[in-house]
């Protein structure tokens, strides 16, 4: 009698750990569940952001132009805000927000030639941001914007005030004079255009005209 009581006693006892272990094993899998689940969401919540702000971050539409004492670049972006321009001897950095969606503008332009960065300025209006970049060798005609000769999608040059500048008389050497006075002076966000002559306009047109390089 004792051994059947003795029996049923082990058989009770491993009644009772079947369900513990199939309880442990369910706590297990249930924590490991879990625990990829949220990876998973973390993982999707990041490439989400990654990509939302990949698409929001693009390059600036710029055009270009060369001067006897500096180079402009104008960034054509309306109704800019937060913007930032930093000026190194061979590097230009700018950035800035634009349209009620903020969407974030970002250009690094490695330049053609060095500049001085002390005297570089730039100006914001509701239409553009316009850099007067002054050239550390004043003279010397720069062929292209860029160092390397890569063509960019967002950079063109700007015909309109384009000029070969190189026979024009003593009295266009002073843009970067014209830039900083202008700039001093005005008290708006209205920026005139730069040069004065309207004959400048005129011979930018001419056939005989150096044209730079696209780039």
């Amino acid at each position: 009698m004792s051994r059947d009581n003795t029996r049923i006693s082990r058989c009770l006892d491993g009644l009772l750990v079947i369900p513990f272990a199939i309880y442990v094993l369910l706590i297990f899998l249930l924590g490991f569940t879990a625990s990829r689940i949220a990876l998973t969401v973390d993982i999707v919540v990041r490439r989400g952001s990654y990509i939302a702000n990949t698409v929001k971050m693009q390059p600036a539409t710029a055009k270009w132009y060369d001067r006897r004492d500096s180079v402009f670049i104008e960034f054509c972006v309306e109704d800019s805000k937060d913007v930032r321009v930093r000026f190194d001897k061979t590097k230009l950095d700018f950035s800035c927000g634009s349209g009620t969606n903020n969407i974030k503008h970002q250009n690094t332009v490695e330049l053609y030639g060095a500049i001085d960065p002390k005297e570089s300025k730039h100006r914001r209006t509701d239409r553009s941001v316009l850099c007067c970049l002054r050239k550390a060798e004043t003279g010397k005609p720069w062929p292209r914007l860029t160092k390397d000769k890569t063509r960019c999608n967002c950079l063109s040059v700007d015909f309109n005030n384009w000029k070969d500048w190189e026979d024009d008389s003593d009295e266009d050497l002073n843009s970067f004079d014209k830039f900083s006075e202008m700039m001093n002076n005005m008290g708006g966000d209205d920026l005139p255009d730069l040069d004065c002559a309207e004959e400048e306009h005129d011979t930018a047109d001419s056939d005989d005209e150096k044209m730079p390089d696209l780039e």
